[in-house]
């Protein structure tokens, strides 16, 4: 049995603040349109040509008291554009019916993908202040997306998964994780897992070195499993050929 992990891209762009601002602009003005069919009158601005040349300049003047002076002015269109989708929802007629209660509920999802109303998607007092990777913002119509980096790669956007795997290549087990927990977090539960459903353990498992700890091969020792190998790198501990 083998013992790995990968990471599956979830469909979404590079995200930024500003890229998740323009996004939230026109989910917005999509918002709003709909009203207006549902009987809503509350007056209201089409800022997305606006918020989009903004978020563009943003995204390409490399002039930082630019880019702050940009970064403003979509900040506003986007608290204006919030402020008229508020009235309208509050203000939308009860004879609306069905269609009026699926308007709130998309209205609702949008809400909890962008933690409220908070101007800024990943919070921070302003742009480059540091934000904890569980705390991130990286979509609003995927806001499951977990930031995963491994080793040195590129980051991605996304879920990772534990699988294992048998001599043929058949996969055995999967794991859609929970954010991006370590692989040396991982082996033993997966290896718990493994025994649970075949009701033992295999003879022999092989892993990654990123799997490698101490406290791994005694564990997975300790579960039956007489032979534990870890796939060797440069950088992996001498006591890893024993």
């Amino acid at each position: 049995m083998r013992v790995d992990s990968t990471v599956t891209a979830a469909l979404i762009h590079e995200p930024s603040d500003s890229s998740l601002l323009w996004d939230a602009v026109r989910v917005t003005v999509r918002l709003l349109q709909q009203t207006e069919a549902l009987g809503s009158t509350i007056p209201w601005h089409d800022h997305r040509r606006a918020a989009k040349k903004r978020a563009r300049a943003i995204e390409y003047i490399r002039c930082r008291p630019k880019r702050i002076k940009h970064y403003r002015e979509l900040l506003k269109i986007t608290r204006t554009t919030l402020s008229s989708l508020q009235q309208a929802s509050e203000q939308l007629p009860l004879t609306a019916g069905s269609a009026g209660e699926l308007w709130q509920a998309q209205l609702r999802h949008y809400r909890r993908s962008s933690s409220g109303s908070s101007p800024r998607p990943n919070g921070g007092s302003w742009p480059g202040d540091p934000v904890p990777a569980g705390e991130k913002l990286v979509s609003l119509f995927e806001p499951h997306a977990d930031i995963i980096v491994k080793g040195s790669r590129d980051v991605d956007y996304g879920h990772k998964l534990n699988l294992t795997t048998g001599r043929s290549g058949l996969i055995l087990d999967l794991v859609i994780e929970a954010g991006n927990p370590t692989d040396s977090e991982r082996l033993l539960p997966m290896l718990e897992r493994h025994i649970a459903f075949y009701g033992e353990p295999p003879r022999q498992a092989a892993a990654d070195g990123g799997y490698a700890s101490r406290e791994n091969l005694s564990g997975a020792k300790a579960r039956g499993i007489r032979d534990m190998a870890f796939t060797r790198s440069a950088a992996s501990p001498p006591w890893l050929s024993i």
